[in-house]
């Protein structure tokens, strides 16, 4: 072995002892009882992994959708209830088709593999694609057929794979749909609300996102899952690493960015409770202690002393912190 061999070995080995430290580190900083339940990742970057390493752009592909399988474990492990894949977009038809024939030969062979997977039977996973899917070749459609059909008794844990999507043209679509049903008499306009919207989006339903995860570099979630992740007001979790490079470190980063927005979200409700409670004077000491109450099921134990701090003294002083309800 040579010197320049050594000491990349040891490079590697550095790099690889100090993943491991930081993955155990951010272990215990993510809480097990506030993950997100569906979380959706915008799989951006393979191209250029591909050319950072002088190959061309299927071997970048390739090597994501190996990364797409050690996701769909870390997301189990951690307790995810639903993980939605960003595979192929409307606006990627628009790449020369010496890219799109491996592209596609790529989705079915996965499909199939996913759908004939150990792992997926011994979770429950149920596969399931949402998009524009007569876009797609009759081959992966095929796939997408076998895939569903294999794993249609499972629930446990739902993996949409999007493919031939576009949000917009999805709301587009739908609102198009409920003007044609009005239109027809068949719906009252006073009977549009966000249930009639949500039927008629494309493919099966799914749930509202609490997470976006976009790797390579971007900033911009791209179109994907509007109606789903805005109105959820989704936290968002932008990386720099390249899909295929996408490691449990990313994803733990981005469950900790939820997890720290959704308790800065519960502060602020505990906050307008507390002066809620302050401010209403004649309330009784026994009617506040009752909403703090209800207030500390919901939030932290930090947020909800600032509730109880706001409560009105009785004539012998604040009841004792040891006597009051947990």
């Amino acid at each position: 072995m040579t010197r320049r061999e050594a000491l990349a070995d040891a490079t590697d080995a550095a790099r690889g002892a100090l993943g491991r430290l930081h993955e155990r580190l951010l272990q215990r900083q993510v809480s097990p009882e506030n993950v997100p339940t569906h979380v959706a990742i915008i799989q951006d970057g393979n191209r250029r992994y591909a050319r950072a390493r002088g190959d061309a752009a299927p071997e970048g592909h390739r090597a994501g959708a190996d990364t797409t399988e050690q996701v769909l474990s870390w997301c189990a492990d951690l307790g995810v209830a639903e993980l939605t894949l960003y595979a192929l977009s409307t606006e990627n038809f628009d790449r020369p088709e010496r890219e799109l024939d491996p592209l596609f030969d790529l989705l079915e062979s996965k499909l199939r593999e996913f759908a004939d997977a150990d792992e997926v039977h011994e979770r429950g996973v149920r596969v399931r694609a949402i998009g524009d899917l007569r876009r797609l070749p009759p081959r992966v459609r095929d796939a997408v057929t076998y895939a569903e059909a294999r794993t249609a008794g499972y629930d446990d844990f739902r993996l949409n794979v999007a493919l031939a999507y576009g949000g917009r043209a999805e709301l587009l679509e739908a609102a198009r749909a409920v003007a044609q049903d009005v239109r027809d008499g068949a719906l009252a306009p006073a009977d549009v609300d966000a249930d009639e919207v949500e039927r008629r989006l494309a493919g099966p339903a799914v749930r509202d996102v609490d997470l976006i995860v976009r790797t390579g570099g971007d900033e911009r979630t791209s179109n994907f899952l509007p109606w789903q992740a805005a109105g959820n007001e989704a936290a968002v979790f932008f990386c720099a690493p390249y899909w295929p490079a996408f490691s449990k470190v990313d994803l733990l980063r981005g469950v900790r960015t939820y997890q720290a927005r959704e308790e800065s979200w519960r502060a602020s409700r505990a906050d307008r409770a507390a002066a809620i409670v302050g401010a209403v004077g004649e309330t009784s000491a026994a009617e506040a202690r009752a909403a703090v109450g209800r207030l500390r099921e919901r939030v932290s134990g930090r947020t909800a002393r600032a509730a109880e701090n706001a409560l009105p003294e009785t004539d012998g002083g604040r009841e004792p912190a040891g006597e009051r309800a947990d």
